[in-house]
């Protein structure tokens, strides 16, 4: 039968390959907002200071313990498509704004759950994604009005922006001192533009963790921290006013390009080989101390000959430096990176001083300029610290936002229940179906309180009336105490948030939702269906050929 007598029968045209399958409609809709959905309740149980951990197990048997929204996604096995961008919207948070990923994710998944009811009542998508956008506009509109300015030298409300970052977290036990030190920091390397601007460059400010102490011991540090030994037990372990170099290069006798083979008639012969690499080596320490180093970060190996000859002209050297700290280095020392140590140029030379630690066994270097500081993280365990780095690196991140946008709300629900009451006014005014979906999105933000009070232990919808009739009194501040349980003003109490971060998980999470909206068509080169989805990432398994849900199989191994 031609193609044409096909066409006139009625008969589809079938223009996919024989393992392709395709998802339709409501269908393709069902499925994209349960993929979502899922992702989104598996960091709800992480939000607030009484959110739960997740300890995740990957393939390799490392395992990671933290409520960090963006790191748990990350580490989750997760390879259905639909799945990965409310991911994304954790990835961008982390990046734009450095805390609120668990916020910005579980409203992108409340969005979606609302639109699934609407959808069931016949409403257009366009027209839920139409109400989704005027929603998410005035809403940031609103958070610019709530928003509360900040002056940069305020110490004090910095310091409660950071401790309400780290509250629920493993460095919360010692927020108060780690608060300090981040604000220190972030004000160590904040500068004022030309148009009155602050910027804070947390370029200059590095981290560095040590196991064995209390995080109560760890300490803010001008310049930076090496955690070497010397090359040598011969050479200086201080040096004042010391000209640094800085290198990349090995120390190391040059090697051929290709294999060689050497063919040697007498012992004299070989003894001349091994001189004419004695002296190579010789040269290199010669060009180093003739430019006036007194010290060598070397960022890869040092030979044991140039040790000795390094040791003998006083020099300190220490090898193995990781990448990242020579280009910290660079900034603190005021040096450049020499790659060639044939010819060592002098101007390259940094200047700092260098002390040890013998019992910590750390180099401090406090450059000349002091340009960079490091923030030196104690904790008992390699668990323990590195769940202090990201909570004091999500807060470092929130204060240098703070500094930047110089706005702040109050936490703990209050301007999620204020944003809900302001858009159901608003949606008064909006025509057509869209006002159904600006209701939604009202909704879809009084989650934050609700989970807030779930993961306290509280009753969440006696907690939604209580502060719904609070905001109605006119108390734009009231928000949860999830540690008493009450009602109170929290921006008094200290619990405050950058409003840039808020913004972005709205412009965020709206986006993302109306994205998985918009899709109504699923075409897959793979089959399917759900057969042994089960037995491999267990009960949820979705399309397979997609990565379904039975893609995040690793998610239910870990947690």
């Amino acid at each position: 039968m031609t193609m044409s007598q096909q066409r006139m029968q009625g008969q589809p045209m079938i223009v996919l390959g024989e393992d392709s399958q395709r998802m339709k409609d409501e269908d393709a809709q069902g499925h994209n907002i349960s993929a979502a959905r899922a992702v989104a309740e598996a960091v709800e149980s992480t939000l607030g200071p009484k959110g739960m951990d997740k300890m995740l197990v990957s393939s390799m048997g490392d395992v990671t313990v933290t409520n960090d929204g963006v790191t748990i996604l990350q580490e989750m096995d997760i390879d259905n498509p639909t799945a990965s961008m409310i991911v994304e919207v954790a990835e961008t948070q982390e990046d734009e704004a450095g805390d609120g990923t668990t916020t910005a994710v579980a409203i992108a998944g409340e969005l979606l759950k609302n639109a699934e009811e609407l959808l069931e009542q016949d409403i257009h998508p366009t027209a839920i994604i139409k109400g989704y956008d005027q929603a998410s506009e005035e809403a940031r509109a609103q958070i610019h009005d709530l928003a509360t300015s900040v002056d940069p030298d305020d110490e004090e409300l910095l310091g409660s922006v950071a401790e309400t970052s780290m509250t629920g977290k493993g460095a919360e036990l010692n927020k108060e001192l780690l608060a300090g030190l981040i604000v220190d920091a972030v004000k160590a390397v904040t500068v004022e533009a030309d148009d009155g601007a602050y910027i804070a460059d947390l370029e200059y400010v590095n981290i560095e963790t040590q196991t064995g102490r209390s995080a109560g011991e760890s300490e803010l540090l001008e310049g930076a921290v090496v955690d070497k030994d010397p090359t040598n037990p011969e050479m200086p372990s201080e040096v004042t006013d010391a000209e640094v170099l800085l290198t990349d290069e090995p120390i190391e006798v040059d090697e051929t390009d290709v294999d060689a083979e050497l063919q040697l008639d007498s012992p004299d012969q070989l003894q001349s080989f091994l001189d004419s690499e004695e002296e190579q080596l010789r040269e290199k320490v010669d060009a180093i101390a003739e430019a006036g180093a007194d010290v060598v970060f070397c960022q890869k190996g040092i030979d044991d000959m140039a040790q000795h000859y390094l040791a003998k002209k006083g020099i300190l050297a220490v090898r193995r430096v990781k990448k990242s700290d020579i280009r910290f280095l660079r900034e603190v020392t005021g040096g450049s990176v020499a790659s060639n140590l044939d010819e060592v140029d002098p101007d390259a030379l940094g200047t700092a001083d260098i002390s040890r630690d013998a019992e910590d066994e750390l180099f401090y270097v406090e450059g000349a300029g002091n340009h960079g500081v490091t923030l030196l993280l104690r904790g008992s365990t390699e668990h323990v610290v590195d769940e202090l780095e990201r909570g004091v690196g999500d807060a470092l991140d929130v204060v240098a936002t703070t500094v930047s946008d110089g706005r702040v709300l109050a936490g703990g629900g209050a301007v999620e229940v204020e944003l809900a009451s302001r858009l159901r006014e608003f949606a008064d005014g909006v025509e057509g179906r869209e006002q159904l979906a600006v209701e939604a999105f009202a909704d879809s933000l009084e989650l934050v309180p609700r989970v807030l009070a779930e993961n306290s232990g509280l009753d969440s919808i006696d907690t939604l009336v209580d502060l719904r009739a609070a905001h109605a009194d006119g108390d734009e501040h009231a928000g949860l105490d999830v540690f008493t349980g009450d009602v109170a003003d929290t921006y008094e109490s200290g619990v405050v948030e950058p409003a840039h971060a808020k913004e972005q998980a709205l412009s965020s999470a709206t986006e993302a939702a109306n994205l998985v909206l918009k899709i109504d068509d699923i075409i897959a080169a793979g089959d399917l269906s759900t057969e042994g989805e089960e037995d491999e990432g267990g009960p949820g398994g979705g399309m397979g050929g997609m990565g379904g849900m039975g893609g995040m199989g690793g998610m239910g191994g870990a947690m």
